[in-house]
């Protein structure tokens, strides 16, 4: 920060930060290392919630602020495991999720039968339905046009979708 601001003491860094702590811009984690301030990233990461919408036959809706969405909150539970990733692929359009989209995953070794994942199979990775039935794993597209892929050698989990998000 000295270099930055072009200041010539290490007080007067300690002045500054001091400033940006007490507006409630940044905060010290338990190591003493600056971080933003959770009130800072709320305003940037939340958004109003106005109420429902139907999406069957038209309705009278009140728009009314019920609520403020913190968007960290909503989409990721465990932000040190989480990532996102961008689809690249056709192979799950039936569950949804397109090419361009952009996935939120949380890391994982293991998965339940029937979620998401991104998986290492033979060495590649994918993301596919994970399968577990018998003892026999594999993954399985959701799209017709592809077939369930059954590993040769092996199956490593690595995430578990957690969330999809597409830009229009």
């Amino acid at each position: 920060m000295m270099v930055l601001f072009g200041f010539k003491s290490k007080n007067a860094v300690f002045k500054v930060v001091e400033k940006l702590i007490d507006a409630g811009l940044v905060a010290k984690d338990h190591l003493g290392r600056l971080i933003p301030a959770k009130s800072f990233t709320e305003d940037i990461a939340s958004v109003p919630m106005l109420g429902f919408v139907t999406a069957g036959l038209p309705a009278t809706v009140e728009e009314e602020l019920a609520d403020m969405v913190n968007l960290d909150d909503l989409l990721i539970e465990k932000k040190a495991q989480t990532y996102m990733l961008e689809v690249d692929g056709d192979s799950m359009i039936d569950a949804h999720i397109e090419k361009g989209d952009m996935v939120i995953v949380e890391r994982a070794n293991q998965a339940k039968d029937g979620q998401i994942v991104i998986a290492e199979v033979d060495g590649e990775f994918t993301m596919k339905y994970f399968r577990d039935k018998g003892g026999k794993r594999w993954l399985e597209p959701a799209n017709k046009n592809y077939k369930p892929i059954y590993p040769e050698r092996s199956l490593n989990i690595n995430a578990v979708l957690k969330a999809v998000i597409r830009k229009y």
